[in-house]
Order: C-alpha cells, then structure tokens, then sequence
C-alpha cells in the first residue's frame, strides 16, 4: 500500500476523496489540515477542536498549522516536505472540476516530489452526492455564502432532501451541486470509515460579515458510540 497524505477540510469531499483513495489500495497515515491566526478553517469556519475530535473518531493522526492566505502555499510545501521525508509518497485532494486547483495541486507536488490523487476530479457532482449518501456518510452544512443561501440551511443534513432542494433552488441561482465554488460547505459527522460519530452539543449561527457568509458555529461537541 502507498503510504499518503489527505488534504482534509472536515467535508464530504475531501472526506469522500479520503474514502476512495484507501479503498483504491493507499495507506492514509495524516490528515492535514490549516488554520487561521484564529484558529479557524477558512471556508468551513470550523474551529480546530471540532477537526481534532473528527480525526480521533476517524482514527487517524491529524496535522493542524496555522497560516494566511499570504503564506499558505509555503507552509503547505514545508508540512508535506517534512511528511516526505517520513515516507509519505503521494497526497489525496478533494477537488472536482475547476482547472486552476487541480493546477495548483500539480504544481506544488512536483516540486516537493510527490505523487498527488484527485479521486473525484471530473466526476458528475450529482452522481458524487448521492454516492455519499449511499455509501452511509453523514455530514451537515456548516456554512453558507449569504449572497446565494440563507442561514436557514445551517445545520442541514446531506440527504436526498437536500438534494431536491438545492436542485429547486438553482434553477434561479447559479449554484454547483458539491458547492464547488464556495457556496456551502460541510462537516462529515459520521460514515463507514468513521470508528465513532461526532454528536454536535453546542452551536451557534453566525454571520461572518468579514467573508459574506452564514456560519454554523460549532463550540462543544462529542464523541458518542455507534
């Protein structure tokens, strides 16, 4: 098996990207995973606790740095460098269908000189919803870009509802499926690969006037059996 790395966010794709890659043969060994100076994912607008519980009930050791927008690439480039010399060989993303992602995961794994996968790149994002559900994931909307959704979606569970819905909803608005773009995001609660589920306890919404969005602001939760 190919020891690895995945790029983890906490959400369904990237968790989904997780999934396909180890039953594709690699060994996923670390998540990793970036933080704000405030201790905040950036698009999620999780807080680094929540990835923390979320990778003891999948499991697997994760790695949280913290950095900006300004430097994210350097400190990318110096965390997988150093997994290089652990034995990593190859690192696992989440993206689907836009180029200049997929070009930039090209770029900065050429040059520390490691192999990258994109298990769901170009793949249907309908087709990729529903394989997640049925696969036994599950995952809620964490945030929302407040221009094209509003907060009434916080909190929302990734089913076949949420599908129909957000397929109604996009015949007005230009709206990826996956959220591609930036329009939602998720937080995986619980799956296959998932040794225990993550039970939210205490949650606020928030509006990030800073960023335009609704955010589903988790500040306590556990882990509870399955």
């Amino acid at each position: 098996m190919i020891p690895a790395v995945a790029s983890w966010s906490g959400g369904k794709d990237s968790c989904l990207a997780y999934y396909k890659a180890i039953q594709s043969g690699f060994n996923v060994k670390y998540l990793v995973n970036f933080v704000g100076k405030d201790g905040r994912t950036s698009g999620h607008g999780l807080r680094r606790e929540v990835l923390a519980l979320q990778a003891e009930a999948l499991g697997v050791p994760i790695i949280q740095e913290v950095t900006t927008w300004e430097t994210y690439e350097e400190r990318f480039k110096d965390v997988m460098s150093r997994l290089k010399q652990k034995g990593i060989n190859a690192a696992v993303f989440g993206d689907i269908w836009i180029p200049e992602h997929l070009e930039w995961v090209a770029k900065v794994c050429n040059e520390i000189g490691i192999a990258y996968v994109e298990p769901l790149w170009n793949h249907d994002t309908l087709e990729l919803l529903k394989e997640f559900i049925s696969l036994g994931f599950r995952a809620i909307v964490v945030s929302v870009r407040a221009d094209l959704l509003s907060d009434d979606w916080l909190g929302r569970e990734i089913d076949y509802k949420f599908i129909e819905d957000m397929i109604a909803i996009n015949k007005t608005r230009n709206i990826d499926l996956c959220g591609e773009r930036g329009e939602y995001h998720t937080l995986v609660i619980d799956g296959p690969i998932f040794r225990k589920r993550l039970r939210i306890v205490e949650r606020n919404k928030i509006f990030g006037k800073d960023v335009n969005k609704w955010l589903f602001d988790i500040q306590r939760c556990e882990l509870e059996d399955k």
